[in-house]
């Protein structure tokens, strides 16, 4: 089946491949949902001169403010105007419509199409033709139009403002081969952009709500990651070093490769600073790493990582560490995922450090759908071959509750770095909860942070309430 890509690639990803030549494609949404940027869009990733795209306005927008509102985007063309792309305004034929129906308006569109033999057409705002044509006047116009232009193998594309209902019983929505339902959803801290694909005939399309944002570049789409499947599987063998000697001691000689493992501890444990130590191990050993931050930029951690003599600036310089910081306004799981999918396709990537699931968790925003995507994120990690470590927040007092909203199956290994009070002294201890497929010594370990990192000092012995209590007690 032919397809025409539309020049976004990873919306093609979700098309199954793009669209289908010859095909009555909708694009529906409320107004500011992007329809018409994304059908511009298109229709300059498509158009040539010998085979242009065609942009119908019926009652929207005048011309000059539509190119007005392109300029700013990377992919308009101006030289394209009347060479590539003709804009032709249907205002006058629609509102004689009363009188005549609408056949001058599929005449008019048919007869150009079959004149030019354009790769692209598109009708905005299709839904504007409701207004003047009754049910069975506009199925039987659009499915002349449809039926007529598809022997051009023009791509053709309806653009309206419909709702949810609308395009669940439409009679446009029944004569489509493809539906793309464009999205504008209202969050705190951060507003959500989302497309769904409702329906495209003779394509295996990627299911659910899939994020995009537009910026200069126009649409960048970010495909749903639990529909994703990686291609190849990278083996790992062996053991991996932590860079804390006492604690690889503890965990038989490190954790097993390509395993996933959770820190948990409360705020200012030392998380981050476990985190950097894992990834600073990694690049001693000549393995590229990458480093996902929530809060900390990559400039604040290079500097953190230099105070304990962690030269990070050098390996970003040379390509062996990636740092990549998601401020708050990107807080998307779809985006963020994307951002790892990238970096593990670039190179071979032996260590991921995310910190910290508590902004993953925040940035989701779907509850049902959290497990799914961590599953499936962890999975990418490790099909790629590389051992991923992620922080994640406990609370600092009071009992331990379930840090990890239950995704503890996810990890192969646990590691618990928590505050306790000896003798009216505040300490913090650490112990290794869980290793799946190995042996770990049980015990309960002092530790400080110190101009090496964390080290690891002395069993605590006699020390009794570490997963249940905040003021641990000695036993006689």
């Amino acid at each position: 089946m032919s397809r025409l890509k539309t020049g976004i690639p990873d919306l093609d990803l979700i098309l199954g491949g793009g669209l289908e030549l010859g095909s009555l494609v909708i694009l529906g949404g409320a107004p500011g949902t992007g329809k018409t940027i994304l059908a511009q869009q298109i229709c300059f990733a498509n158009a040539t001169p010998e085979h242009k795209a065609l942009y119908y306005t019926t009652l929207s927008e005048p011309h000059s403010k539509l190119v007005r509102h392109l300029e700013p985007f990377e992919f308009f063309k101006p030289e394209a105007l009347g060479k590539s792309v003709d804009f032709i305004h249907l205002g006058e034929l629609v509102s004689e419509a009363g009188k005549a129906g609408l056949e001058p308006v599929v005449t008019e569109v048919v007869e150009k199409c079959f004149d030019t033999r354009p790769a692209v057409v598109v009708i905005d705002s299709a839904k504007a033709l409701r207004d003047f044509a009754s049910e069975r006047e506009l199925r039987t116009a659009l499915y002349e139009l449809a039926s007529r232009v598809a022997h051009t193998d023009a791509l053709l594309l309806l653009l309206g403002e419909y709702t949810p209902q609308e395009i669940e019983g439409g009679v446009e929505f029944s004569l489509a081969d493809g539906i793309i339902q464009l999205a504008y959803e209202p969050h705190e801290p951060v507003d959500r952009r989302w497309l769904r694909v409702v329906k495209l005939r003779g394509g295996d399309h990627l299911v659910g709500k899939h994020s995009f944002r537009i910026g200069q570049a126009g649409f960048e789409v970010f495909p749903r990651l639990e529909t994703l499947a990686p291609k190849d599987t990278v083996g790992a063998n062996g053991r991996v070093a932590t860079g804390i000697s006492k604690l690889d001691d503890l965990m038989g000689g490190g954790m097993t490769a390509g395993q996933a493992t959770v820190v948990l501890g409360p705020s200012g444990a030392g998380k981050t600073i476990f985190g950097l130590r894992f990834a600073a191990q990694g690049l001693e050993a000549g393995e590229r790493c990458l480093y996902v931050s929530f809060q900390e930029t990559a400039d604040q951690l290079v500097r953190s990582a230099a105070t304990f003599g962690w030269d990070f600036a050098r390996a970003r310089k040379s390509g062996h560490l990636i740092i990549h910081y998601v401020p708050v306004g990107e807080l998307d799981l779809d985006t963020i995922a994307a951002a790892v999918r990238r970096e593990l396709t670039k190179g071979a990537v032996r260590r991921v450090v995310v910190d910290s699931l508590a902004e993953l968790v925040f940035a989701a925003r779907e509850a049902d759908r959290f497990p799914a995507y961590s599953r499936s994120l962890v999975g990418w990690i490790r099909a790629a071959g590389a051992s991923v470590l992620i922080t994640s927040e406990t609370t600092t007092l009071g009992p331990m509750t379930e840090p990890i909203g239950g995704l503890s199956f996810l990890f192969h290994n646990v590691i618990l770095l928590r505050y306790l009070e000896i003798g009216s002294q505040l300490r913090r201890a650490v112990n290794v909860i869980k290793m799946r497929t190995s042996n770990h010594d049980k015990g309960v370990f002092e530790y400080v942070i110190d101009e090496h990192g964390l080290t690891i000092k002395d069993r605590l012995e006699g020390v009794t309430g570490v997963l249940g209590w905040s003021a641990l007690r000695m036993q006689d």
